[in-house]
Parts: structure tokens; C-alpha cells; sequence
């Protein structure tokens, strides 16, 4: 028993060394990883140190961004939105309608100004004709009242008297009508020339009139096409950079329509008065050619007869 004891412990003894020899580079493996994880930990802070710093270099750089949209929105916005800023904001082709509309305007008013004062004057040597054809017994004598004065009343009664002097010799074969009908055709051609010198002017009235509105509507059906293009170009739909393209637009309307509204307005009174006009003067040419046939009558009247037209004259 005690050599077996003896045997086991010997043998023991050689069995553990060996043991321990084996499980030391297990054990080295095992504590590595552990003390790796310590390394690791204390290099991560490390690492990730760099990614705030590349936090703030990014922001500057992201920066100007933002302020693009700001650049194109002052760009885009008229400083002053009153009619004299949106048109000096406004397209070229608008601006070259509007300034046409005005011009339009300005000869408006200029013929309003032009055609009063002469049909005012016209009217009072048209009134003064008539009544001095009223007032006169022969021909001769409204002749003598209108003698030294213009206007279309002693052109009436001048025309009717040179008919009479070169119908002279002819009226004792042909008669009176012949003499009528030729004095009535210089009447009633003195009474159309003055009638058409009257209406003169009027006519580019009646144009501005019926024009002008589409005129503006070019204006803005092209400041609308230039507004939707800017809108595509700014990829917004902002109502502050959308309306003052629509408001230059509708400008050129309103512009338009002030330079129509009083040019129809213009022409209508226009047209009224010359009508009143063309009537006085076929109320002086039907007094002129009453003249003229009495004149007749009293030529062809036996002699014995005349002194008596003479004395109820």
C-alpha cells in the first residue's frame, strides 16, 4: 500500500507541472481580449474626438445657401410699387405698350381741345350767317351783311350770287330751274366740305377708341407670360414675387382703358355737335336758296309789276 501511495503522489507530482505548462498560454489567450477592451475604450474617445470639429466646418459652408433666395426675391421686387416704379420694373415690350397708350392719350385731349375751340367758332359764324340770311329781303343784301366776314354761311351766299351772274343770259330761254338746281348743287357741295373739314380729327378719336383696349390686353397677356416664367424659374409661388408681375400686367390694361374710355366719350359729343353744325348750315342754305328763287321770281315779273314788289318789299 504505501509503495502505490508513494507511486500515485510521484506520479502527481509529474502529472501537475505538466498540467500547469498546458494552461498557461490558455490562460494568456484569455486575459488578452480583456486587456484589449481597456485599450479600446480608452482609444475610442480618441477617435470619435475629430467628428464634433467637423460639425462647425460644415456650417459655414451651408450657410450661403439660405441667402440665395433673398438675392433673387430683392432682384425680383420693384422698390416701388406706384404706377411710375412698376413701369420702370416692368418688360420692355410693356413698357414700350404703355408709352403708346399714353401718346395715345395725350392726342386725345389734344384733339378735345382743338375741335371745342373750333367748333365753338364754327357755331358762331354759323348762327351770325343765318341770321343775317334770315334778316335779308334779296340776295343782295345778305351779300352786303356778310360782307368781310369767313365761314361756310358767306361762302354760301358768294357761291349763290356767282350762279345767279353766270345763269344771267341763260335764264330768259331756260327758265328758273335750271338756275335753282345749279345754285342747290354749289350749296349742298360748300355745305359737305365744311361738314367733313369739321370732322376732321375725329376719326383717330373713333381708332384710340376701339384700340386701345386690346392694346393694353397685349401688354398684359405678355407681363403675365413674363411672370409665369419667372415663377418657373424661381420654383415658387410666393404671392410677393408672383403679384408685382401680374400688377405691371394689369397696368398696361388700366392704361388702356383711360386712354379709351374718354376718347369714345370725346367722339360721341363730337359726333353730336358736328350733326348740330351740318343743321345750321342746311338751314342757311335753304335761306340762301328762298333768296335766290325770290330773286328769280321778282326778274321774270312783267315790269308793271315790279315797282309794286318793290313798294310791299
Amino acid at each position: 500500500m504505501k509503495r502505490n501511495v508513494s507511486g500515485c503522489v510521484r506520479a502527481g507530482a509529474i502529472v501537475l507541472p505538466l498540467l500547469l505548462l498546458l494552461a498557461a498560454p490558455v490562460m494568456a489567450q484569455e486575459g488578452a481580449p480583456q486587456a484589449a477592451q481597456p485599450q479600446a475604450i480608452q482609444q475610442s474617445p480618441v477617435e470619435t474626438a475629430p467628428a464634433p470639429q467637423a460639425a462647425p466646418a460644415s456650417v459655414p459652408q451651408a450657410a450661403p445657401a439660405p441667402s440665395a433666395p433673398a438675392v433673387v426675391t430683392k432682384a425680383t421686387l420693384p422698390h416701388n410699387l406706384s404706377p411710375w416704379g412698376m413701369f420702370m420694373a416692368a418688360d420692355w415690350v410693356v413698357k414700350g405698350v404703355m408709352i403708346g397708350l399714353a401718346f395715345a392719350s395725350l392726342v386725345t385731349w389734344t384733339v378735345w381741345l382743338a375741335k371745342t375751340l373750333e367748333l365753338a367758332g364754327a357755331r358762331v359764324r354759323a348762327y351770325r350767317a343765318l341770321n343775317a340770311i334770315g334778316n335779308a329781303r334779296t340776295l343782295r343784301d345778305a351779300e352786303q351783311a356778310l360782307e368781310g366776314r369767313g365761314g361756310p354761311g358767306a361762302q354760301l351766299v358768294n357761291a349763290a350770287r356767282e350762279e345767279v351772274r353766270l345763269s344771267q343770259e341763260a335764264q330768259s330761254y331756260a327758265g328758273a330751274d335750271g338756275l335753282k338746281e345749279r345754285v342747290s348743287s354749289r350749296l349742298s357741295r360748300i355745305e359737305a366740305q365744311a361738314g367733313r373739314r369739321m370732322s376732321r380729327g375725329t376719326g383717330v378719336l373713333a381708332t384710340i377708341g376701339s384700340t386701345a383696349p386690346f392694346v393694353g390686353l397685349f401688354g398684359t397677356v405678355w407681363g403675365i407670360m413674363n411672370s409665369f416664367i419667372g415663377i418657373s424659374e424661381s420654383q415658387t409661388t410666393n404671392l410677393a414675387i408672383v403679384a408685382p408681375g401680374i400688377a405691371e400686367a394689369l397696368l398696361a390694361t388700366a392704361i388702356g382703358l383711360v386712354a379709351a374710355i374718354p376718347a369714345v366719350v370725346i367722339y360721341n359729343v363730337f359726333a353730336r355737335s358736328i350733326t348740330g353744325y351740318r343743321q345750321l348750315l342746311a338751314d342757311a342754305s335753304a335761306g340762301v336758296e328762298r333768296l335766290v328763287s325770290r330773286d328769280v321770281d321778282f326778274a321774270l315779273m312783267p315790269p308793271v309789276h315790279q315797282p309794286r314788289a318793290a313798294a310791299a318789299e
